[in-house]
């Protein structure tokens, strides 16, 4: 039994925050915290009544002595950051002011730049190892699931891993012409920002969206998908040994393509502020405003995600394939949870990842990336808690 401080309320913290109230059993108490405390009353009025006492409170991620007070006010074993991947630091900084646990799903990325990168978050090892606290990176799907994927497939199928292929495909169909499935912000700066891969010690870029390939994603079918960096391919080409080359892809629809030409042609999508009315305001913010927000799609998506790793290698001096995924339907998550498959799909790891820190099957001081636990209790708890895993030998390739 244990408590949790869940920064966030957004539509992954709804789904980590409604499978801490499933898991009774290891969260007993949790308490939301955001800068709109009505949000997470609206949470807390949806799902009190159970075995997980829930509390509220307001707080601004951005400020570490706000944080460090309501850490220290609230004693929690850990804290489930959910927040902006800008807030990580802060959370990080409070974290070990409080000697506190912690966990996040995304990397750190500085506001004024759209760098997706570890460093800033790995230059704190040292000071949560003498701290004698644990963080964990990266709870989530992509990055989160896909590392502790590899690390199984090292674990009980390969003797070495030399090329890893992640694919992520979101088939849902949410009836806009144009929208995104997570926060706008994050999503078009990723989506819009050079492509690159690991191979051979070292990054090769690529143009925005210049890799295109088809793959035929089980239960779904034959998707156009491109090549995107992105954050998992750093740690894991650090944490992989013997690999060779790491891509990762992501399925698009030319529509939502299209919109986003046009867009980034009339500067909607830039991060530089500019002058309106006497006022800074940045565009790409400014677009995140109109478009309809990623937590009101749940009751019109449609279709399936399918996200998994393709892992080519040697066992036993053999040639091998193997590949690993987990398929998720949008209306199933919906009914559950009230949430579409892409919050699900980060949400769930992220109440996992929480759980394994905080009952000490996860504890290592220092600053860690999910593919450097054991991976099988994490492997257990997602064919528990709704993100059930499947498995192939000898899959389609990607070329």
């Amino acid at each position: 039994m244990g408590k949790a401080l869940i920064i966030g309320a957004g539509g992954v913290a709804s789904v980590a925050i409604h499978k801490c109230c499933q898991n009774a059993d290891a969260f007993n108490e949790i308490m939301i915290a955001s800068r709109t405390k009505s949000k997470c009353d609206a949470l807390k009025a949806k799902l009190d009544g159970g075995r997980t006492k829930i509390q509220t409170a307001q707080v601004d991620a951005d400020n570490v002595e706000q944080l460090t007070n309501l850490i220290n006010e609230f004693k929690p074993d850990v804290v489930l950051n959910l927040a902006l991947p800008y807030q990580d630091l802060h959370i990080m900084d409070a974290c070990l002011a409080t000697k506190t646990d912690y966990v996040d799903t995304a990397n750190y990325e500085p506001e004024d730049t759209a760098k997706f990168e570890y460093k800033w978050q790995w230059a704190y090892h040292d000071r949560f190892k003498d701290a004698g606290i644990t963080a964990l990176l990266g709870s989530g799907f992509d990055p989160g699931v896909t590392g502790v994927f590899s690390a199984y497939a090292l674990k009980h199928k390969f003797d070495t891993i030399e090329y890893l292929d992640i694919l992520d495909c979101n088939a849902g169909d949410h009836g806009y012409p144009f929208a995104t499935n997570f926060n706008p912000e994050i999503n078009i700066r990723e989506v819009s920002a050079n492509g690159s891969y690991w191979e051979n010690g070292h990054w090769v870029e690529t143009k925005p969206m210049e890799i295109k390939r088809v793959y035929n994603f089980p239960e779904i079918g034959p998707k156009d998908m491109y090549l995107l960096h992105h954050e998992e391919l750093e740690s894991l080409g650090k944490n992989l040994p013997g690999i060779k080359r790491i891509r990762f892809f992501m399925t698009f629809g030319q529509s939502y393509l299209t919109h986003l030409k046009c867009l980034e042609n009339v500067g909607m999508t830039s991060i530089e502020p500019i002058d309106f009315e006497g006022k800074k305001i940045v565009p790409l913010q400014f677009l995140k405003a109109v478009l309809p927000d990623p937590a009101s799609l749940g009751p019109r998506t449609k279709g399936k995600t399918n996200i998994g790793c393709i892992f080519r290698g040697k066992k036993d001096g053999k040639d091998r394939t193997y590949y690993l995924y987990n398929v998720c339907d949008h209306q199933e998550c919906y009914k559950e949870v009230g949430s579409q498959a892409v919050s699900y799909t980060t949400g769930v790891p992220a109440m996992i990842g929480a759980m394994l820190v905080m009952n000490g099957t996860w504890k290592r001081p220092g600053v860690n990336n999910i593919e450097e636990f054991d991976p099988d209790p994490f492997m257990d708890a997602l064919n528990r808690w709704g993100l059930p895993w499947q498995e192939s030998d000898n899959p389609e390739l990607v070329e």
